[in-house]
């Protein structure tokens, strides 16, 4: 196994070093990299080569993510950091795993496990296609921060019906009919949820699947969402979007075009 190590700290270096020789024997590193300035060449002359990426988030100047970003290559990728709060990006940078400093071995262990699952089905099919698929998946957003008076709470993105746009602001509805103000706009809430589940029927709505109990033909080549829940406004599908609801609705829908 041929590792690249992108990592500013010493001691992270020879930890990691160690972690490695423990857990394969054979495993070598290519190269090692403490800043976005070294990554880059680095990655260039070394990534089509290398199996793995072990990075850490937080480079001596700046984050790694911009170093990723200038080199194209399909490898996972596990990344280190002392902070959580770029999980999201990770996994969103063909990151297979997050490991939270101080790393302890039995973490390193169960990441590495997981690639060698991961890509052991990919290789046996064959190329980098194959391992892109398995570790560049879109990541949706999860939960929504909500605000109840002077206290911030987080809801499940599952737990929620529909979003509506009513005037200048979007809600967000529960299936008891709870509705919060929601920070997002509707163009946003289409790039970060699940096309599979939520689908927006017009300007105003966006519902999810589990929310729909019913459809009925509307006039003008329309149709009109019963929801399986107490909401007294109508939904209304708009008529250009009637065809591509239906394959939704069917479950053949392509939900990336």
């Amino acid at each position: 196994m041929k590792v690249i190590l992108i990592e500013d700290e010493l001691p992270a270096i020879e930890k990691l070093s160690h972690f490695l020789q423990k857990y394969d024997p054979d495993s070598q590193i290519l190269g090692v990299a403490s800043s976005i300035a070294d990554t880059v060449p680095l990655l260039t002359k070394y990534g089509e080569e290398a199996d793995l990426l072990l990075v850490d988030v937080q480079l001596e100047d700046g984050l790694s993510f911009q170093a990723l970003d200038q080199v194209s290559f399909f490898k996972p990728v596990i990344f280190i950091t002392a902070h959580s709060q770029y999980a999201l990006e990770a996994f969103q940078a063909n990151g297979i795993d997050y490991l939270v400093k101080p790393i302890r071995y039995s973490a390193f262990q169960a990441a590495m496990d997981k690639f060698q699952q991961l890509s052991g089905k990919a290789l046996n099919q064959n190329q980098n296609n194959q391992l892109w698929q398995y570790f560049n998946k879109p990541s949706y957003k999860d939960r929504f921060m909500v605000k109840i008076g002077e206290h911030i709470h987080t809801i499940p993105t599952a737990s929620i019906r529909l979003f509506n746009t009513e005037g200048r602001n979007t809600y967000l509805f529960l299936e008891d009919g709870k509705k919060f103000i929601t920070d997002y706009k509707m163009e946003s809430l289409e790039e970060m949820l699940d096309p599979t589940l939520f689908f927006r029927v017009n300007r105003s709505f966006m519902v999810h699947l589990s929310a729909i109990k019913d459809v009925l033909v509307y006039s003008n080549s329309r149709l009109k969402i019963n929801p399986n829940f107490s909401f007294k406004e109508e939904i209304i599908v708009s008529r250009d979007r009637v065809n591509r609801f239906k394959e939704w609705l069917g479950g053949t829908i392509d939900p990336v075009t």
